[in-house]
């Protein structure tokens, strides 16, 4: 099945900016006084020695990037070396929880940062705050994400570019003399105690480079991917090595690094000497605005990871839905919600341990993925070649197994037992789904009956007919036939008797006429009478629990003044379960079944019963969306992704059966006649639309002008939801329909 793809918008600033000031985060401000001392001046030296290495792991996912411009990062591009099994669902997964477990940490840290300016603020609930304004960005769409890292990123850049301007022509700023105040530029006097002290400071800052990992995770969402992403990884690279070096030789240049060593505030300590008097408020306000846009970037990742993990089967498939402008809200609000979780309960620093850890692991395998796909698939396009390959592949998965060889051990014991219990989940999902599936089958076994309403024989065989059919499709299911006598509140009960006891002898005389059919199917069928002051009073007073159908014939003519009291109507607002109304106009082999999908709970309903129809008769169902906008041809199949996708959430896959087709049309009725003027339909099977609460309207306006309008037999259906979900759900299509 085609995927329905995210929509392309993110331009070159807005990915340079997400790669790079995503990068810069708070660790920078804190880690530079650690650097120090480790490998004192050298530490510039060692800047660029993480550059180096992770320019290895930038020319590589350039290429895979450009050859894979979906979501999903490094996820991706170990499911096509190696298939969609164990593996992929391990990195994905550590990826994932990477990402949100680090936009958890950033989000607290903020809380801290901001407490320089606001003391006593409050941690917990300034972090949740922060977690929900970025949710709520994501569900505005990538490109307001961009638009706000570019303006938060700029500002950050701002900052540190006056930092080291300032730093470098300050009479109290870099001194060369300082910056060598050791003795020299390295530390120790042999080469391999230098060496050694470099490679540890390269460990404490090689992850603080790879912020451009985010320009992969959302590939699918970047306009003119073949020649953006490259640029916007290499650009972010380049930016941050650049600010990196400078910031590290102003600070050190600054203050003696023997000062600076183990401090945690080595950038506004050396601001106070260099920028005297608002150099210290500048310094800690880039901290602020480095945590929010780490936030950003790391909510964004987690996101699209998510996304794709359910996209490809290995998470719930409900994170892989997309709201109208093609935004993935579910996974954006579960993500957002962790993140909320994780920062509220104080394990963040925990967490923090699996966030390092579980990046490094998911870079090594997405490294090797790059021989393994060369090999497998030399006939792929690849915009991109990374240079000097196999070496940039081995020497970016290489780089990583050292920098884990000299992680914290807790880091590595708390990665190893996410990776267990990771393990676990994947080989105890199916026996898990199995389970709950057989769970839900028996609990929806008490629900295994058919009701059918009806006025007259002629009425009654039709219903009956369908009814057989859709009973077929489920186990245990039986048919009941409903005759209900309105009489008179006052009635003296002798004469209720008897008009009870001839009913009773005409309802025998009405199953004998429709029988036949259901028992020839072996299916149980029987009928019920009951008296009461209304039809539709006696019609609901029969809806019992283990009713999972109402069938009706149709009321007539829909006169608006009228319809409200018809029994029909009456029923279908007030009835507890599916209700379907059927429409004859000669029915009689089924062989073609068209279905008009809007997407709504209803129009679900009604793939389910045509499909279930289709079954039976061994008919083609045609799955049809009608749109008035003009599309262009991305739209036009993320439009046919979203139909198909619809029919796979009801029925778990496309059956060969079904044909799904769109049409472009100026109103949704002409779009639908039109296609039963292109083909012979046998059957319209129509879900409600909101209108059908409208007191005027029996299914909606457009439902109801179909049902007269259309050459052939129409079953309409509407899903019953109780009126709280109905009314959030009207609510929240409501508000997304104003979405710009």
């Amino acid at each position: 099945m085609a995927k329905r793809r995210l929509k392309r918008q993110l331009n070159l600033a807005q990915v340079v900016m997400l790669g790079t000031a995503g990068a810069i985060a708070a660790e920078l401000f804190v880690i530079t006084g650690h650097a120090a001392g480790i490998a004192g001046p050298a530490t510039v030296l060692a800047i660029l020695v993480a550059a180096l290495m992770t320019l290895s792991v930038a020319l590589n996912y350039c290429e895979l990037a450009t050859t894979f411009p979906e979501t999903g990062g490094a996820m991706t591009y170990v499911r096509e070396a190696f298939g969609n099994g164990l593996l992929s669902y391990v990195v994905g997964s550590f990826d994932c929880l990477s990402s949100t477990f680090y936009s958890a940490l950033s989000a607290v840290g903020f809380a801290y940062s901001l407490r320089v300016f606001i003391p006593g603020l409050p941690l917990v609930p300034t972090a949740l705050a922060t977690v929900a304004f970025f949710t709520l960005l994501n569900l505005l769409g990538v490109d307001a994400v961009g638009n706000v890292q570019i303006l938060l990123g700029g500002i950050l850049l701002l900052f540190l570019g006056t930092y080291i301007v300032g730093g470098l022509f300050s009479p109290a700023g870099f001194r060369r003399e300082v910056f060598l105040s050791g003795g020299g530029f390295f530390v120790e006097q042999g080469l391999a105690a230098n060496l050694g002290r470099i490679l540890r400071t390269v460990a404490l800052i090689y992850t603080a480079f790879v912020g451009f990992e985010v320009i992969a995770d959302d590939a699918e969402e970047v306009a003119n991917p073949n020649r953006t992403i490259p640029r916007g990884i290499l650009l972010s690279l380049g930016t941050i090595t650049v600010f990196y070096t400078l910031v590290i030789l102003v600070a050190l240049g600054t203050v003696p690094w023997r000062e600076l060593t183990g401090s945690e505030t080595a950038l506004t300590d050396t601001a106070a000497r260099s920028l005297p008097g608002w150099g210290v408020p500048m310094m800690a306000a880039a901290g602020v605005i480095a945590s929010l846009t780490t936030v950003n970037t790391a909510m964004l990742s987690a996101t699209r990871e998510a996304f794709t993990l359910s996209r490809d089967g290995a998470w719930p498939r409900a994170l892989s839905k997309m709201g109208r402008f093609r935004t993935p809200f579910v996974a954006v609000l579960a993500v957002g919600t962790v993140i909320a979780l994780v920062a509220a309960i104080g394990v963040v620093d925990f967490l923090s341990y699996i966030s390092s850890s579980g990046y490094l692991f998911v870079l090594i395998w997405a490294s090797l993925a790059l021989p393994r796909l060369r090999r497998l698939h030399p006939e792929l396009a690849r915009p991109f070649k990374a240079p000097l390959f196999p070496l940039t592949a081995y020497a970016a998965a290489g780089g990583a197994a050292l920098i884990i060889a000299s992680t914290d051990w807790r880091a590595l014991l708390f990665g190893a037992g996410l990776l267990g219990v990771l393990a676990i989940l994947y080989y105890a999902r199916g026996p898990v789904e199995r389970f709950l599936e057989t769970r839900v089958a028996a609990r929806q076994e008490a629900r295994d009956r058919i009701l059918i309403a009806v006025a007259n024989p002629v009425t009654a065989r039709k219903l009956a007919h369908l009814a057989t059919m859709l009973a077929r499709a489920g186990e245990d299911t039986s048919i009941c036939v409903l005759k209900v006598m309105a009489t008179q509140s006052d009635l003296q009960p002798e004469l209720r008797d008897r008009l009870v006891g001839r009913l009773a002898r005409r309802s025998d005389a009405l199953l004998r006429s429709i029988a036949d059919e259901a028992l020839a199917k072996n299916v149980p069928l029987f009928t019920r009478m009951l008296s009461a002051p209304t039809v539709a009073e006696g019609v609901l007073r029969a809806m019992e629990p283990n009713v999972k159908l109402l069938l009706m014939g149709w009321p007539g003519p829909l006169e608006g003044s009228s319809l409200s009291q018809n029994p029909v109507k009456v029923v279908l607002q007030r009835a507890k379960s599916h209700t379907a109304v059927f429409l004859d106009r000669q029915l009689g082999a089924v062989k073609r079944i068209l279905v008009p999908v809007g997407g709504g709970p209803h129009s679900r309903l009604a793939i389910r019963l045509a499909y279930e129809l289709a079954e039976e008769e061994d008919a083609e169902m045609t799955a049809l969306t009608c749109f008035c906008e003009d599309c262009d041809g991305e739209e036009l199949e993320n439009r046919m992704g979203l139909l198909r996708e619809t029919v796979e959430d009801v029925l778990g896959t496309v059956p060969d059966r079904i044909v799904t087709r769109l049409s472009h049309c100026a109103t949704v009725t002409s779009g639908v006649l039109e296609e039963t003027t292109r083909q012979d339909y046998d059957l319209l099977v129509v879900g409600a639309s909101e209108e059908w609460a409208d007191p005027e309207a029996l299914f909606g306006r457009v439902d109801d002008e179909l049902a007269c309008r259309v050459p052939c037999s129409v079953l309409m259906v509407r899903r019953y939801e109780a009126a709280v979900m109905s009314w959030i759900r009207r609510q929240a299509k409501s508000v997304a329909s104003r979405e710009p």
